[in-house]
């Protein structure tokens, strides 16, 4: 049913849990301060950017989760995208003191594109005494969120919000070329540009759902909600400035509307990324607006979006207890590298560069190319399941594309499912096969898109698998 707005699916009202004799649910929330030191580099774009100043501090934000028996953890860090390596220390050092097994955390980042480096992508490295702060202090986010664990109720809802998502892969009309960097003819082209004459139509379709996670006091004091919308960032930063992007603009807005500031432990709000490889802000099929001044469209998206997860947050119903699963498995998918002609290509290219940093997209991609050549044939991932309730999180380490996250609400046992992306490490871009064959920024291979083309396919049977084992021990 629809209401104010929201689809509301509140497993509350439709499979309500009884606790178990002694056990009580529990929950903590708490932040840690990630912001990089100035004069260390940016990578949310093609060339590293050296931070100038700090516009907002960026943040791992944290919930921990206890039913009696289990404890989950859910950090999502303010990043482009974070190493596994970073996130595997983080996990240990964060278990030695809690006990909460490392396989039951699920670490992710947020996917702004003004942050700090911590995964070495186009043309820029993380700095080595940031990877060690970031370690620590994402640890440091679970280990405060399980020292604030109290008594607390929880629920959730699903809203629907569809003005700030659109597809930024678009078909164009016949005769339009479309050249890659590698001289290549491509099928669709990402941010083709607005009013663009040749546009045809979008190659896929938008999620615009909102699931909102809610945990209170028994007493109704607000802990944490958690979000979840499928927006690849919004951006729109002064030059050099670090900023969380709209997603901590979401968390300090939640907070505003949920009267919870001041609180002590602090409320914590925190938005995750959604399946939004192909997902952006940008209308293309709209008209030319007047440019936006820095952080103004970021700070529309978040109010509009906390609107409507309001809308959901106010006809929760809460459970007082509920029992909360995990599973994740480790798999291994192919490595797409470049063949000896293209290596030899991509040589060329960079002897012809006039400096030593790349500028034209041709020779951006040549050097991924002569990157990708030193890559291992396959790689190791972490794919994971949580369960909290009848509620389901799927966790994979990708930007992921809306087809994936769609098809896994569609077919998951547990309603509603949503997938964090960009969790547990960083895997590149993570298109469909029917995708790959389309091409597009995407797919062009580099250590931003580097996995088998079937990849998708792979991840998502072994999801469906993860999330049957969570069904079949909790039916």
């Amino acid at each position: 049913m629809y209401l104010s707005g929201a689809l509301l699916l509140c497993g509350a009202v439709l499979h309500g849990q009884q606790a178990p004799s002694g056990k009580a649910f529990r929950a903590g929330a708490a932040t840690s301060i990630i912001s990089p030191k100035i004069g260390t580099s940016n990578n949310g774009n093609m060339q590293d950017v050296t931070i100038k100043s700090i516009h907002d501090e960026t943040m791992a934000r944290s919930i921990v989760l206890d039913d009696g028996d289990t404890r989950l953890a859910i950090v999502v860090s303010d990043l482009c995208m974070v190493s596994r390596e970073i996130l595997d220390v983080a996990k240990r050092r964060a278990s030695e003191i809690t006990k909460i097994p490392a396989a039951n955390m699920l670490m992710s980042a947020t996917h702004t594109h003004s942050a700090g480096t911590a995964c070495g992508v186009f043309q820029s490295e993380p700095d080595s005494e940031y990877v060690k702060f970031l370690s620590e202090r994402i640890a440091d986010a679970v280990i405060r969120a399980n020292h604030n664990l109290a008594p607390a109720r929880i629920g959730w809802g699903v809203g629907n919000e569809p003005s700030q998502v659109f597809n930024r892969r678009w078909k164009m009309k016949p005769g339009t070329p479309i050249i890659n960097p590698f001289g290549k003819e491509d099928q669709v082209k990402m941010n083709p540009g607005i009013g663009n004459p040749n546009l045809l139509e979008p190659s896929g379709p938008t999620d615009p759902e909102l699931p909102i996670l809610s945990i209170q006091t028994p007493a109704g004091q607000p802990i944490a909600l958690l979000a979840n919308y499928s927006l690849h960032y919004v951006g729109g930063v002064g030059a050099g400035e670090v900023s969380a992007d709209y997603y901590g603009m979401f968390a300090e807005r939640m907070k505003q509307m949920l009267s919870a500031e001041g609180q002590d432990p602090a409320f914590v709000a925190i938005m995750s990324n959604g399946t939004s490889g192909n997902i952006n802000n940008v209308n293309f099929g709209g008209k030319l607006t007047a440019p936006a001044k820095p952080y103004e469209k970021m700070r529309a998206v978040a109010n509009v979006v906390a609107a409507e997860a309001f809308k959901v947050y106010q006809n929760i119903k809460y459970q007082d207890w509920v029992s909360l699963s995990s599973v994740q498995k480790e798999i291994t998918l192919g490595v797409r590298k470049p063949a000896a002609d293209e290596v030899t290509r991509a040589k060329d290219i960079i002897a012809k560069a006039k400096k030593p940093v790349m500028t034209s997209m041709e020779e951006i991609y040549a050097k991924e190319t002569m990157a990708m050549k030193d890559y291992p044939d396959q790689v190791k991932l972490i794919l994971q399941a949580f369960r909290i309730g009848d509620l389901a999180i799927t966790a994979i380490p990708c930007e992921v594309f809306v087809e994936i996250g769609l098809d896994i609400k569609k077919r998951s046992p547990f309603k509603p499912t949503f997938s964090i992306s960009l969790a547990n490490g960083y895997n590149g871009y993570l298109p469909t096969p029917e995708h790959h064959k389309l091409g597009g920024y995407e797919t062009w291979r580099a250590k931003s898109s580097y996995l088998e083309v079937d990849a998708s396919a792979k991840i998502t049977e072994s999801l469906f698998e993860l999330l049957g084992k969570l069904k079949t021990v909790n039916p």
